[in-house]
């Protein structure tokens, strides 16, 4: 193999850049009106309206052209480089003294989910792709699990599109009716919070939520769903592990090969988790990088949606949409259960 000077570098840096900007400032554009429109109403998010956007402007007029390749670089490169900085969210401190209480319960509705995703979404003839975004979306933490998992399966724009859509449709369903249930069961503030952390998907829902069951839940809630998305990473080197296997042929998988299969943006995830940790980042740094984080992702969304092939949902038809209902009654029942079970459901 041929490896390139490193004087060449900064040449080629320059050559790559003018080869994205132009579809990763479009994709940046969209992501500010999502941004905005998330802003003024906060259940919606900015990546809903982001992967809608895209898709309408797909729908209107295909990309083509000089903004391809950005389109291209914003849903791969920089989705990874979203679920990096996710990580500034997380403290070793928090994740010890949250994940002590909330664990028996994520990983019970986690377990159940994944189980159920793999055995009702064969039953149901959904592909093989859709339905694993589907469950790690419902079953760990929506948006950011399906941009971490995406680039492993190797999912189409269309599918992850597909997958983001249905988690969504039923996070707003729990923020509606998650409420009313914790008050039927006489839930506290603390418990409602595990319950809300855990069974709804994404932190806009979690925050929403949260916060119509009331104001004293919504720290709780929010640290516990954070502490959920740490969930992402076994998952995500089972799943690369598993696309692994399936790729080559029997051949055998040692250490060495395991640890190359290991995604890079999940190192940079837990090493940003790690630099958090220290006490060293400011918190307005950590709450910028948080912003940009959010941002990220919508524009890497933007991009998904503008390269997303609306003839392919058509075909995927509503098994898909089933399966995430399923799923999500799955994940809110076996919480439910499981905080019982353990006596934090009061």
């Amino acid at each position: 193999m041929r490896v390139a000077p490193v004087s060449s570098l900064p040449g080629r840096l320059l050559s790559r850049g003018s080869e994205v900007w132009p579809g990763f400032l479009l994709c940046a554009a969209i992501a500010a009106v999502a941004t905005t429109i998330g802003a003024a109403v906060p259940l919606v998010g900015s990546a809903i309206p982001a992967v809608v956007i895209g898709v309408v402007v797909a729908l209107l007029r295909k990309p083509a052209g000089r903004v391809v390749p950005g389109i291209g670089y914003s849903g791969k490169f920089v989705l990874q480089c979203a679920v990096v900085l996710l990580g500034s969210q997380l403290s070793l401190l928090s994740i010890v003294q949250v994940g002590a209480e909330s664990l028996p319960v994520m990983l019970s509705s986690l377990a159940m989910c994944l189980i159920a995703a793999w055995l009702l979404g064969r039953a149901l003839r959904v592909e093989r792709e859709i339905r694993t975004l589907i469950g790690v979306g419902t079953g760990i933490c929506g948006a950011s699990a399906i941009a971490a998992v995406s680039p492993i399966v190797k999912a189409k724009s269309s599918t992850i599109s597909y997958a983001i859509s249905t988690v969504f449709l039923f996070n707003v369903i729990a923020v509606l009716v998650f409420p009313s249930i914790g008050h039927a069961l006489g839930m506290t503030p603390h418990a409602f919070g595990l319950f809300a952390g855990t069974a709804v998907n994404d932190t806009s829902s979690v925050v929403a939520a949260a916060s119509v069951f009331s104001a004293s839940t919504l720290g709780f809630a929010v640290v516990v769903k954070l502490v959920r998305t740490l969930m992402i990473i076994p998952i995500s080197i089972a799943l690369a592990l598993v696309e692994a296997r399936r790729e080559g042929h029997g051949e055998r998988l040692g250490a060495a090969r395991i640890l190359r299969l290991i995604p890079w943006f999940l190192v940079g995830f837990v090493a940003v988790a790690c630099v958090r940790s220290t006490g060293v980042l400011p918190e307005g740094l950590v709450s910028a990088l948080t912003h940009v984080s959010v941002f990220l992702v919508a524009t890497a969304l933007a991009g998904i949606g503008l390269s997303t092939d609306v003839r392919a949902i058509r075909t995927a038809g509503l098994r898909p949409l089933l399966l995430g209902g399923c799923l999500s009654v799955l994940v809110a029942a076996t919480t439910l259960g499981t905080m019982a079970l353990t006596g934090h459901l009061g």
